[in-house]
């Protein structure tokens, strides 16, 4: 036979036991009456709910006749009891408010709080008497609180209904605070006083307990001077906001947040109404006129109040007018989710991804975009707005449904978190306890933590799912005026859209938007379930127009062919990948163009990683192979390996996976492969064209930037060619041999061709221009044992085998150690002839025009600056000291420190400048797709070079700050070093 405990458990009561001896204390009539026990089973928690009622009638026994006689009260109060302890608390305190309001004489929020403290409602301005004016206050408003969860939790009331109940019990609240304020502030009289209500109290949607943010705008009376009233009525507000928060016997209210008034915390608490005005008109930022969406005055002298939100609504719909408006609408978005700790994230309803923020963030932008030129968007509340952008075409009707089901969804779940303790959280909880009552609480009764859980967690996604989209989908039945019964986004809005969104051609990117969904096929399709998410990745990137462009190119391409599609609508990270780059980097963008089959390479991180110098000599001999004696067809495949591996090395410089080093080394690397190919290609077809066996060996020897593993993404390739005739060879036919080879090898790789070109410049060869281009080794010793200039020996300090006869190149860097590394060192008049041919650099060899701060090669600080530095003490040093024996820059200075040459401080602040300028010359190039040395002057070029380089879209002159500051430090060290002895 089952006990009486355990059929209570089975009830729903977590300890049966219990729950027998609270029934049996209640007294016999408790025990029989079913109507109770099926509204305490019917409670989210039904053991909090009876602990709560055996407090309360232990207080009051007459509680329980009141409850049989008024079976609605007594649903709604047990409702209460087992969701909320806090307010189980209050009623224990005060029995009296179990029955709540007289229906007979019902009153305001308003008049019962202000007769709670003392104070008259008819006055214009009350003023609160009595000496427990707070705790009555707090009773008082937790009484009122009381009867509206009883009707909230009873479904009396609808979420919306609730919302607006909260929000005036908050301004009634914050009016008796006033009345509070006034009774113990001297001089109130002097200044009229309005509050204004921002946010959710602002716009009648308030939940429970929440911080309510608030602006005090106030105005002296009649012959009052304006300093006396605005300290006046600084002190009333200060006044309320302490009748707020103060903690008494009963508790406190809330915190009450002017931290949304001009100039937040650091500016006055109380302003007049033309100082408001002023501040907003010249100093405002988007994300303020973002916050008086919601403002209405709430307390105080509302004809005030009225005036200040008519005089400042005409600015809140003029912000999308405002400069700067696309920077603060990027910045704003990214905020949305900056300010979640880590391990709250996943369980945040209202910061968290697919939370509160996120829906209420997009309808607010949305708002501020459109309701410039369409009045009916208007609304404070958030439900009401989205109905209006849904009405209007602005958002999708099916979205906008997703969303306000998720958003009330999400918004009941918060009341039930903070009905609990009366506490400030959005946090979920993890307790299976306490999610049990959540579950309960909104009617899942057969696997309430299940049932929550998975609901919870489908409109995360959902929401996530559609914020991401909701700026951009109705783009697309703009642009491609897609069959719809929904109104549509017309033209002109989609113009402002994609304007406020950072497009500098809305007109360009709707023809793209359009050519790219339009038609029936299934290609169309899936770029209609891509082009949401991807217009946002444009818009987040540095050169949203851009990014459209190349994408629409490169699907056009692509389009047809199945993986392409496929691959970026199933992963995700791909398309966002390909978008971020084709919306910053040009380079990256035209390398794909004609390679854009190399989309694939962006699937894993992988794929990314620059592949062993040892596979790309593999690879680009056999190509050379399988072309036999076709040269161009063999170059032609070695450059189209060039481009492919450019591709993959940006990418990875782009995506922060490769310092400017690891950039440099792995340039240098595949120029190196691209030479050797096109070498062995070149010697082919010398070969059959003499028709007879190749007389000589050749060498090419990397100098500059090439030989220092230093390439940027523009270099050349500077190099020298060696040759050693074969025994028995005459030396005339073997160097003509070795001049023909020379000269193909560089006409081959800058051929006019869809492949980048790689110009193989011998500049740097014995005399220069005028000397020939190809000499034996035996002529090089000649004339290094002659003629050789100190500017000679200074450029072979980059010298190293780059390409053909290893042997014969390993004995050059024999022959050319010892005239780069004297044992000797520098002569003092070598030291001063390059001490002078650098000053004549400097003097004569910068552009004409050029700004000698921001320019990354020769400016003060720049390249040259430094590889001088780190070259001179090669020069002075190597011979004896072999460590600075390298052809690398940083790892001469590292060197120079290891032997006590140079300062440990001035190495840091030496290379701190060589990378910053190797980063911004390779960034300039990535971003315009041609080289330059200077950092740009127009504002639009230098804000996206300082985006590539890492920068947030307001960080363009943090940059060049940056920039000058690190180069004018580096400049300093190397007038120190360079030029003194």
């Amino acid at each position: 036979m089952q006990t009486t405990a355990g059929r209570l458990a089975r009830l729903g009561f977590a300890d049966g036991a219990r729950a027998e001896r609270l029934l049996d204390a209640l007294g016999p009539e408790a025990v029989a009456d079913f109507d109770l026990l099926d509204d305490l089973v019917s409670a989210a928690d039904p053991d909090l709910a009876l602990t709560s009622l055996s407090r309360l009638v232990e207080r009051d026994p007459s509680v329980l006749g009141a409850l049989r006689a008024d079976p609605g009260l007594r649903r709604r109060l047990l409702r209460v009891l087992g969701l909320s302890a806090a307010l189980g608390d209050h009623v224990v305190r005060h029995p009296e408010h179990v029955t709540g309001p007289d229906p007979e004489e019902p009153l305001t929020h308003r008049e019962e709080l202000l007769f709670a403290v003392g104070a008259d409602p008819a006055q214009p301005e009350p003023v609160a008497s009595g000496e427990h004016a707070l705790d009555a206050l707090r009773a008082s408003y937790r009484g009122r609180l009381l009867h509206l969860a009883g009707l909230d939790v009873t479904g009396v009331l609808t979420l919306a209904e609730i919302a607006a109940e909260l929000s005036d019990l908050a301004a009634a609240a914050l009016d008796a605070a006033l009345a509070i304020a006034r009774a113990e502030t001297p001089g109130w009289e002097q200044a009229r006083l309005a509050v204004i209500g921002m946010g959710k109290c602002g716009a009648r949607e308030l939940n429970y307990i929440s911080d309510v943010d608030v602006i005090f705008v106030a105005e002296p009376k009649e012959g009052v001077d304006e300093a006396l009233a605005l300290k006046s009525a600084t002190k009333l507000a200060q006044a309320m906001m302490r009748a707020c928060s103060t903690s008494t016997p009963e508790g406190s209210l809330w915190e009450v947040d002017a931290g949304l008034r001009p100039e937040g915390k650091m500016g006055p608490l109380v302003r007049t109404l033309d100082s408001h005005l002023t501040y907003y008109r010249r100093w405002a930022k988007t994300w303020e006129f973002q916050a008086l969406l919601k403002a209405r005055p709430v307390a105080g002298d509302m004809e005030l109040g009225e005036e200040y939100v008519e005089l400042i609504n005409d600015m809140v719909w003029e912000a999308a007018a405002r400069e700067n408006f696309v920077e603060d609408v990027q910045a704003m978005r990214r905020r949305v989710e900056a300010h979640v700790r880590g391990s709250e994230a996943e369980r945040q309803i209202k910061l968290g991804p697919g939370g509160l923020r996120d829906i209420e963030f997009a309808v607010q932008l949305l708002q501020l975009v459109h309701g410039r030129t369409d009045p009916l968007l208007r609304r404070k509340a958030t439900l009401p707005a989205l109905a209006a952008l849904s009405r209007g075409g602005y958002v999708g009707r099916d979205d906008a449904k997703a969303l306000a089901e998720a958003y009330s969804f999400l918004r009941h779940v918060e009341h039930l978190l903070q009905l609990h303790r009366l506490r400030r959280t959005h946090v979920v909880p993890s307790d299976s306890a306490d999610l049990r009552r959540i579950g309960r609480g909104l009617g899942m009764v057969t696997d309430p933590v299940g049932e929550f859980t998975t609901t919870w967690k489908r409109h995360a996604l959902e929401v996530r799912r559609l914020h991401e989209k909701l700026f951009y989908r109705p783009l697309l039945q703009a642009a491609a005026r897609l069959p719809s019964e929904e109104a549509r986004l017309s033209t002109s809005a989609a113009h402002v859209r994609l304007e406020a969104l950072g497009y500098a051609d809305p007109s360009g990117a709707l023809r793209h938007i359009s050519a790219l969904t339009s038609g029936v096929s299934r290609r169309a399709a899936i770029q209609r379930t891509l082009l949401p998410v991807m217009l946002g990745w444009f818009a987040d990137a540095p050169d949203p127009d851009a990014g459209l462009l190349g994408f629409r190119q490169i699907s056009d391409k692509l389009g047809a062919t199945p993986w392409y599609l496929r691959m970026l609508r199933d992963e995700t990270a791909v398309a966002e990948r390909l978008a971020r780059l084709l919306g910053t980097s040009r380079y990256v963008t035209t390398l794909l163009q004609h390679s854009p089959d190399a989309v694939a390479m962006l699937g894993s991180a992988s794929d990314l990683a620059v592949r062993p110098v040892e596979a790309l000599h593999a690879e680009a001999n056999a190509a050379v192979a399988r072309y036999g004696q076709d040269a161009e067809s063999s170059v032609a495949a070695v450059r189209a390996l060039r481009r492919r591996e450019l591709f993959r090395v940006a990418c990875a410089d782009l995506g922060g996976h490769l310092d400017i080093e690891g950039v440099g080394q792995a340039l240098s690397e595949l120029n190196d492969a691209t030479i050797e190919g096109a070498l062995n290609a070149a010697i082919r077809k010398v070969t059959e064209e003499r028709r007879g066996e190749f007389p000589t060996r050749m060498a090419v020897i990397a100098m500059g930037r090439l030989g220092g593993f230093e390439c940027s993404y523009s270099s050349d390739a500077d190099v020298m060619f060696v040759h050693a005739p074969l025994p028995g060879a005459e030396e005339k036919d073997a160097t003509d041999a070795a001049h023909a080879v020379a000269e193909e090898l560089r006409r081959l790789l800058v051929l006019p061709t869809p492949e980048p070109p790689l110009a193989v410049d011998a500049g740097l060869r014995p005399e220069g221009r005028q000397g020939p281009l190809v000499r034996t080794i035996s002529s090089y010793r000649a004339y290094y044992e002659r003629w050789s200039s100190p500017w000679e020996a200074q450029a072979l300090l980059r010298a190293r085998f780059c390409a053909g006869d290893f042997d014969l190149g390993t004995e050059f860097m024999a022959l050319i150690d010892p005239l780069r590394y004297r044992e000797e060192g520098l002569a003092p008049d070598a030291l001063l002839q390059i001490r002078k041919l650098k000053a004549r650099m400097e003097a004569e060899r910068l552009p004409r025009g050029a700004d000698p701060t921001l320019h990354t090669k020769l400016g003060r600080g720049g390249l040259s600056d430094v590889e001088w530095v780190a070259q001179l003490l090669q020069l002075r040093h190597a011979g004896t000291l072999p460590a600075l024996r390298t052809t690398r820059t940083l790892d001469t200075l590292r060197s120079a420190v290891g032997e006590g040459l140079l300062d440990a401080a001035d190495e840091q602040t030496l290379a701190d400048a060589w990378r910053f300028a190797s980063r911004v010359r390779d960034a300039i190039m990535l971003v315009k797709g041609r080289s330059a040395d200077s950092i740009p002057g127009l504002v639009r070029e230098r804000a996206l070079v300082s985006r590539a380089l890492g920068y947030p879209p307001d960080g363009s002159e943090d940059f060049i700050d940056d920039y000058r500051r690190t180069t004018r430090r580096a400049r300093a060290v190397v007038e120190r070093v360079f030029y003194e002895d």
